[in-house]
């Protein structure tokens, strides 16, 4: 078959990594002293929260310090008296 050579109709599309603007970017807005502030206010919050829970929560991860055969009081009670 015979196939046509004609021009992309977006052929512009394949210059464009070419291209160089020279226009530059607005310069980047400085963040203002409340932005910065309730940032950190937010960051130090975390923080806090996560020591917190670790240092609620060490208790539940600990071993108890009692004897590693210490029996429940209900469990002595129920051999003691067995039938």
């Amino acid at each position: 078959m015979f196939r046509r050579r004609e021009p992309v109709p977006f052929a512009f599309l394949a210059e464009a990594d070419r291209f160089r603007s020279n226009v530059t970017p607005p310069p980047r807005r400085r963040d203002s002293f409340g932005e910065l502030a309730g940032r950190w206010l937010l960051g130090a919050t975390l923080v806090a929260g996560l020591i917190g829970a670790l240092v609620v929560g060490m208790p539940a991860l600990s071993t108890p310090s009692g004897a590693p055969g210490q029996q429940s009081q209900a469990s002595h009670g129920q051999a003691a008296g067995g039938r």
